[in-house]
């Protein structure tokens, strides 16, 4: 036990001394989201951090008072007319990281994050010289959670508007474009790993950014949610104050005015079953990625893409020849913590004992970094696709020697023309084996097909038995 004791002892001390010399920083930082890849997140953190937080906090207790008096249900709140509603309006939209350290600062006497937030406002309506008898009506029949599901809601919203549904789109719109620049570009497919029929590689390519389409469509139509209704869902303080009021339809119009969608039976907390939606809707788009990051990684190891090098980079530290897919190795990975994260949210937030419990609390404060490895995922992706360019020589080479392909349109013609045993004929002739033009012509040369079927057999290659890829290709759009 001695030497663990020092051992300890020494960590502790060895702590102390490099926190007397090290400030935060992107250099410092335990997490790379806010070392590393922090430049790639800038438009992500002022949405998703502890500062974004207390920001959508401190718009939605002020937005409440404003609403109430806009409703003329309190008839407390007539002195709050248009001017001191604007000069509230201020306080919101001048919030910055000095209001941000105060409410941090008063939090470290209430233990209290959202009370916090109460106290920094009256502070601030004081300094603004609105009455006190409006002040009163700061967190006016509120719980916490009921400023806290509205702030991650708009926080959630704001994060998809602005970074999540962008990031996806450019990406599909650079899929699009490749898909139409390579739409005739045959290449060899690969159906468990072995060739397979022809395709091109526009086609493929508009195959990822079709899916991808359709599930970045499902995650910004998912609806965002929020609750207003008090400490267990029944609008207990709200009737108790004032019971001659309709509170559901009062705080139904001012979810809905924050851009939201009102959530009426919930328990002291909205159920995140929505954010169970959301991170299932983004988790499937992060699934298409990966997979095509993948793919892409594999293809070029085939040759079939060439990337360009910067000249002051290094693909190597021992072998100066390498240009490594790094981008698409770098999104494999992210994604694979993001979909860690995502598939936790989804699992665990919807799971609350009894009325509430606060097992919530510290895994919504981490959909941010969900959501910023997704970000560095798809960031990474669009710089790896900018710096590919096909190399078509090597595409049409790994094609032009596998003329077994053809067995499958030959045996499928065959079975169109009544002709018998094509597939176990073409089978024995092409399974396993090496086969050239000639022995393929020689098989439809001998068929008793009519004449015009067999001129368009003759005139098949590999590079030209295509089936609609090329115009499937020209046909995909980004919108």
């Amino acid at each position: 036990m001695i030497p663990l004791l020092r051992a300890v002892n020494w960590l502790l001390g060895y702590d102390a001394r490099v926190t007397a010399t090290l400030q935060l920083s992107e250099l410092t930082a335990v997490s790379p989201i806010d070392g590393r890849y922090a430049a790639q997140l800038s438009a992500l953190r002022p949405i998703c951090s502890e500062y974004g937080l207390l920001r959508y906090r401190v718009q939605v207790e002020l937005r409440w008072m404003i609403h109430l008096a806009e409703e003329g249900v309190l008839p407390e709140l007539v002195a709050l007319d248009s001017g001191l509603q604007s000069r509230l309006r201020r306080i919101a939209d001048g919030f910055d990281l000095d209001a941000a350290s105060r409410i941090k600062q008063i939090e470290t006497t209430t233990n209290h994050d959202v009370k916090a937030v109460e106290y920094y406002l009256r502070e601030e309506l004081a300094r603004q010289k609105v009455p006190a008898s409006i002040s009163e009506y700061v967190h006016f029949a509120c719980t916490s959670e009921d400023i806290n599901n509205l702030a991650y809601a708009l926080m959630l919203s704001e994060a998809r508007a602005a970074v999540v549904l962008p990031g996806l789109q450019s990406i599909i719109t650079a899929l699009a474009d490749m898909a139409h620049r390579y739409a005739a570009v045959p290449m060899l497919s690969r159906t468990h790993g072995q060739p397979a029929t022809p395709t091109t590689l526009g086609k493929e390519l508009a195959t990822v950014a079709a899916r991808l389409k359709t599930q970045r469509s499902d995650l910004e139509q998912v609806s965002v949610l929020g609750k207003f209704n008090g400490a267990v869902g029944n609008y207990n303080a709200h009737y108790a104050a004032a019971p001659e009021i309709d509170w559901p339809g009062v705080t139904d119009r001012f979810i809905v005015a924050l851009g939201l969608q009102a959530n009426t039976y919930t328990t002291q907390i909205e159920p995140h079953d929505w954010i169970s939606a959301y991170s299932h809707a983004l988790m499937r788009c992060n699934s298409i990625l990966l997979d095509f990051a993948r793919d892409i990684w594999g293809y070029v190891s085939l040759g079939y893409f060439k990337q360009n090098a910067a000249e002051s980079e290094t693909g190597s530290s021992t072998m100066p020849h390498k240009v490594n897919p790094i981008d698409f190795e770098n999104a494999e990975g992210n994604i694979g913590i993001a979909q860690a994260l995502l598939a936790h949210f989804a699992e665990k937030l919807p799971v609350s004992r009894w009325q509430r419990d606060l097992s919530d609390s510290t895994v919504l404060r981490n959909v941010g970094v969900a959501l910023a490895h997704s970000t560095v995922a798809h960031v990474a992706i669009s710089r790896g696709l900018a710096k590919l360019a096909a190399d078509e020589e090597a595409m049409h080479a790994d094609l032009s020697e596998r003329w077994e392909l053809l067995a499958e349109p030959i045996q499928t013609v065959m079975r169109r023309h009544g002709l018998s045993g094509g597939y176990e004929e073409l089978k024995t002739l092409t399974r396993g084996k090496a086969v050239d033009r000639n022995m393929i012509h020689r098989f439809i040369d001998g068929l008793a097909l009519p004449d015009d079927a067999k001129k368009r057999l003759l005139a098949l290659e590999p590079a030209n038995y295509l089936g609609n890829a090329v115009e499937a290709a020209k046909d995909i759009t980004d919108d």
